[in-house]
């Protein structure tokens, strides 16, 4: 999900070649990423594929899905950091606690995912449940925990739309809580979409398209780089992935880390390996 700041099209700025340098899960570098959590178009990523090509890399896995958790440790021995997808913006009818989540819900679901929900109120019972889930990712081995959908709050759109309370300061006190709370456990946590009052996450992850590049806030991203966290650009439904890459280089710089969609191929494609 995402909202809009303003637009900040992607045009051809470099003609940087698309052989990155080699890296290790130092994240102030550019490292590979692997995604077995988002489907937009074409296929995720197979965890038998992830678990002999990705090395050195962020490993993004939706970790409540059957026996996911179990590949964990087999996946780190290749030298990767594992991630954790959780929505915390939203309640998905598919997972074990939406029952829990249900009170603190809306109660029409997204027009555009109609297995979920918007979360209505951050201020009661659902701080627990959402560590719940913390607790069982750290358990299972995680490195990461990525926050899908925390930009609801943002959007006025889908706020008056779906008719959530909660506000924005409610909503960023939320997020903020459940990064300490990431942290506490010995994890690191992974923006999504955005980095405005996030300062004390460790990384973002940003959702480009092939009529949308570099929709967001160009300067958080860039504060993020400059701090050496991991920044990441997950690209869909590309039939230049190559260009695509070589222009974000030249906005950004080499550290910047880079997935994407081919259209051609109608898989993910891996650049910094």
């Amino acid at each position: 999900m995402k909202f809009y700041l303003p637009l900040l099209y992607v045009f051809s700025l470099s003609s940087c070649s698309n052989n990155d340098k080699s890296t290790d899960t130092d994240t102030s570098k550019a490292i590979p990423v692997y995604n077995q959590a988002y489907q937009e178009n074409f296929d995720k990523d197979k965890i038998s594929d992830i678990k002999i090509k990705a090395k050195n890399a962020y490993v993004l896995l939706d970790p409540f899905q059957d026996n996911v958790a179990e590949h964990v440790s087999g996946i780190k021995a290749n030298n990767n950091q594992v991630g954790a997808y959780i929505s915390i913006g939203t309640g998905e009818t598919y997972r074990d606690d939406f029952e829990q989540l249900q009170p603190y819900l809306v109660s029409t679901s997204w027009g555009q995912w109609p297995d979920e929900y918007f979360v209505n109120s951050t201020t009661t019972g659902i701080l627990e449940i959402m560590k719940s889930r913390i607790d069982k990712i750290a358990d299972w081995g995680f490195d990461w925990v990525e926050f899908d959908n925390m930009d609801w709050i943002y959007d006025d759109e889908l706020r008056a739309t779906y008719g959530f309370q909660v506000t924005l300061s409610e909503g960023v006190d939320y997020y903020q809580k459940l990064c300490d709370y990431v942290h506490s456990k010995g994890m690191k946590c992974m923006a999504k979409n955005l980095v405005e009052r996030a300062s004390e996450f460790d990384g973002v992850l940003y959702e480009s398209y092939s009529d949308d590049k570099n929709w967001w806030d160009q300067s958080g991203a860039q504060s993020f780089l400059d701090a050496g966290k991991l920044v990441i650009i997950n690209h869909y439904n590309e039939t230049n992935c190559g260009q695509v890459y070589s222009d974000y280089k030249g906005l950004y710089n080499d550290d910047l880390s880079f997935i994407c969609e081919d259209a051609n191929r109608k898989e993910y494609v891996h650049f910094n390996e």
